[in-house]
């Protein structure tokens, strides 16, 4: 544009030249360029043009307009202090499809001559140059917009599709919790995110994200009497600002404005997502608050179905609990107690007795059964915990046990064992946690192919390489039916194992048509430093 004034001025010999551009709606300048008046008197001059007096005539009347003396035009109001004389003026509109985009202006034709019909077709055309850079300019600007707009949909919509992908396969309700924080962070460019849940009638922090203090997990807002608990309760996203600030006080969080999302899944009120301070100091927009509100509906379901999923896998962990005691109970009434209840009658039949040989025969059967129940607690204690798995390691106490089974059982068992400090490879054992969960995980898949399987044929395999232990269970018997238990007591027990350590467990098919459980468990060993829960994030 300073170009074309430059070539303005140059082709018609005028000292000053300049172009108005008109706002949307057509009524006043919403730019003004010019050349000609240098940097100080323009700081005399003080605001620029609006589009009043003769700049106001071509807005309402845009043709060409000529003045011998702007002075003498009935809508000249003046210069105002410090603005440079002028005297003769030529106008033209800047035009393109019939479509007045704004005015050029000359002033000041050199040796005080009048502009003529020459430089008002030079102008003209000019203008014509001008309307096409400003029209192209505006298109710009639109695409542009259109385009940050389109980029903050594509944002929402991969941001929810990412969240509903991730937590489809996702048992860990941590793990769904810190998506949520990150990713909502992250569509909102916030500084920070926390996610509340609703308990009881308190608001409990679940998770954060971002620049906020230690040891926020688990802190409380009350649903009653609070602003968050207001947004929750009204179901529409809202935006906080910094006079508002003690919304947000219990958390202890240094924020000038907020985005607060409510978490609504099938009726009922689940949480909010709060965003905090926008990056770099803008404040969110609305586009943002619709993200943020869309993304929250998702998170909602996902929040919904993990803690309905752990509140399912509570009740089959203590009916689990419940059956492996009503088991041990009748393991003791039905074997333990009756056989000391025969040894009693024994002892106290031979006590009535003066035979000696039938005293003597009473009390060797006595002898004989107590070496029974001896055998059988014993039995029960290393289903417990075995002895062997503490004094041995994890190689004797699995053999131990298939051994066990192969005496109690038609199964004809192969056992592979290749564990790093089994064969001098590494100068620590496992943790007590991980030796167990390997042994449970041999210990119930086998109970389950003796049980379920109608199986002639295992192999047990445990191997470890540089990061993970994986624990193979396989069988050649009728593999597993639909509804026939897949997620039975026994199943629910090894998973919950699984994750406690950090690993992954897959239950299926096998190749020969039987079942095959594989665990795979990270390495962890009693010299390493304590581990981190798997599931638990960090706040970040």
């Amino acid at each position: 544009m300073r170009q074309v004034l430059e070539a303005a001025r140059e082709l018609t010999d005028a000292r000053y030249a300049a172009l108005g551009v008109l706002d949307g709606a057509k009524r006043e300048l919403e730019r003004f360029l010019f050349v000609g008046i240098d940097v100080e008197t323009r700081a005399k001059i003080g605001p620029l043009p609006r589009g009043h007096g003769i700049l106001g005539e071509l807005i309402r009347d845009p043709k060409p307009l000529r003045l011998a003396a702007i002075a003498d035009h009935p809508r000249s109001y003046g210069f105002p202090a410090n603005h440079p004389p002028m005297t003769t003026f030529l106008g033209v509109p800047v035009m393109i499809r019939g479509e007045v985009y704004g005015n050029l202006y000359l002033t000041e034709k050199e040796g005080g001559a009048e502009f003529d019909e020459r430089d008002e077709n030079l102008l003209v055309v000019l203008a014509d140059w001008a309307a096409i850079a400003i029209a192209n300019a505006r298109l710009y600007e639109q695409a542009e917009h259109r385009r940050d707009e389109l980029e903050r949909v594509v944002r929402g919509l991969e941001a929810t599709a990412s969240l509903s992908k991730e937590v489809g396969g996702l048992t860990d309700v941590r793990r769904v919790f810190e998506l949520v924080v990150k990713r909502g962070r992250a569509l909102v460019n916030a500084r920070a995110c926390i996610l509340l849940l609703a308990e009881r009638d308190s608001l409990v922090v679940a998770d954060a994200a971002g620049e906020v203090p230690r040891g926020l997990r688990g802190r409380l807002v009350p649903i009653s009497g609070s602003r968050l608990g207001d947004v929750l309760r009204r179901g529409a996203t809202e935006h906080l600002s910094r006079a508002e600030r003690g919304a947000w006080a219990p958390l202890e969080i240094e924020a000038s404005t907020a985005l607060v999302s409510p978490l609504r899944s099938r009726g009922r009120d689940t949480g909010v997502l709060v965003a905090f301070d926008r990056r770099r100091n803008p404040p969110f927009t609305a586009d943002e608050e619709l993200l943020l509100a869309s993304f929250a509906a998702t998170a909602a379901n996902a929040v919904a179905d993990i803690r309905a999923i752990e509140t399912q896998k509570r009740e089959l962990s203590i009916a689990a609990s419940e059956q492996e005691r009503r088991r041990w109970a009748r393991e003791l009434h039905d074997e333990t107690l009756q056989e000391l209840g025969a040894v009693k009658m024994m002892q106290e039949s031979a006590l009535n007795l003066d035979r000696p040989e039938v005293v003597t025969d009473a009390l060797e059967q006595a002898v004989a059964q107590i070496e029974n129940v001896i055998t059988g607690l014993e039995r029960l204690i290393t289903e417990l915990r075995p002895a062997a798995l503490d004094e041995l390691g994890t190689q004797a106490a699995v053999q131990a046990l298939v051994e066990q089974v192969i005496s109690r059982s038609d199964l004809d068992i192969d056992l592979d064992i290749d564990l790093a400090w089994e064969r001098g490879d590494a100068s620590e054992r496992h943790t007590p946690e991980l030796e167990t969960v390997v042994y449970r995980i041999v210990q119930e898949a086998l109970a389950n192919v003796v049980k379920h399987a109608d199986a002639g044929h295992a192999r047990v395999s445990i191997v470890e390489d540089e990061h993970a232990v994986t624990v193979t269970v396989q069988d050649d018997g009728s593999g597993i039916q639909a509804g026939s238990g897949r997620h039975g007591f026994g199943l629910v027990g090894m998973r919950e194992r699984v994750e406690l350590v950090g690993g992954e467990l897959e239950i299926g098919a096998a190749r020969n048509g039987g079942t095959r459980v594989r665990a795979t468990l990270p390495v962890a060993r009693r010299g390493s430093p304590a581990r981190q829960i798997a599931g638990e994030p960090e706040v970040s």
